[in-house]
């Protein structure tokens, strides 16, 4: 996959890679959001831990909006990803992901990735026809051009952007530890079958919320150049109804990555998952 060539790319990354692995294909697609509204926002600090080398080195952000698509209210998410300036000489990235999604079912309708990582350059334009089961793609890569082609797709595949908020609608709560939850998503051209295991809850320190009660899991990683392979990432959201993720931590072939939660506006519940004394 494109996220194993570089380790900056990598810590840019993560993130997105949360949501890659958090969409549920369960036998049923059917799923009522209670999460989420438009105008939330989340921002994250992305840090990389080598030893005695601790660096904040970049920040990544998810939006909510509301837009017309073909006359249709739809959600549209947005998630930006960048390395700071200062890091540019060594290896700079910009990166844009827009997905477009139904408001009742939240299945996809369009993605859009343009990402500008190093010297490379890859930007995709997905449509999704769920009649026809099928996902149409643009995508070119540097100055090659524009290659078409169609996917086969079931109807619980998500792409990117769309699958975190529809993980964030699952009800762990019919779920035991340990249990694993099979996942699908669509992504540089394949269809990727994969699974996350669920590991209970735990109260953690969050230097933005202090102590918070969260619902903790496992994304079972595709191994890499960078990636280890296996359940070794592990993410943690708020155990209520906004399922907020807070934190990531996931070693790579040589250090840590870990994503932690700066700023949030627009939830669409009360976050009552902080503990108060």
């Amino acid at each position: 996959p494109y996220l194993v060539s570089h380790p900056m790319k990598y810590v840019l990354s993560v993130f997105f890679l949360i949501i890659l692995y958090t969409a549920s294909a369960q036998k049923t697609c059917a799923i009522e959001n209670n999460t989420f509204k438009a105008g939330e926002q989340f921002s994250y600090k992305i840090f990389y831990d080598w030893g005695a080398i601790w660096m904040e080195a970049g920040e990544a952000s998810f939006s909510v909006f509301l837009n017309n698509m073909n006359g249709k209210s739809v959600y549209h998410f947005v998630g930006l990803g960048s390395t700071y300036s200062k890091y540019d000489w060594f290896y700079k990235v910009r990166d844009r992901y827009e997905s477009y999604a139904d408001t009742a079912t939240l299945k996809p309708l369009r993605f859009i990735r343009e990402a500008k990582e190093g010297g490379t350059y890859t930007y995709d334009d997905y449509v999704f026809n769920q009649k026809k089961s099928k996902v149409y793609t643009s995508s070119k890569r540097n100055k090659k051009a524009s290659k078409l082609d169609s996917i086969k797709i079931n109807e619980c595949t998500n792409d990117v952007m769309t699958a975190i908020f529809y993980a964030r609608c699952l009800d762990f709560s019919k779920y035991k530890a340990k249990d694993t939850i099979p996942i699908t998503f669509v992504l540089d051209g394949e269809v990727f079958p994969s699974y996350i295991r669920y590991l209970g809850k735990e109260t953690i320190k969050s230097d933005l919320l202090g102590n918070v009660r969260c619902i903790k899991f496992s994304p079972k990683l595709i191994e890499g150049t960078i990636f280890k392979g296996g359940e070794g990432m592990i993410v943690w959201v708020t155990d209520d109804e906004n399922k907020m993720p807070v934190y990531v931590e996931t070693p790579i072939v040589v250090g840590t990555v870990k994503v932690r939660l700066v700023k949030y506006v627009g939830l669409k519940n009360p976050l009552t998952s902080i503990v108060t004394k």
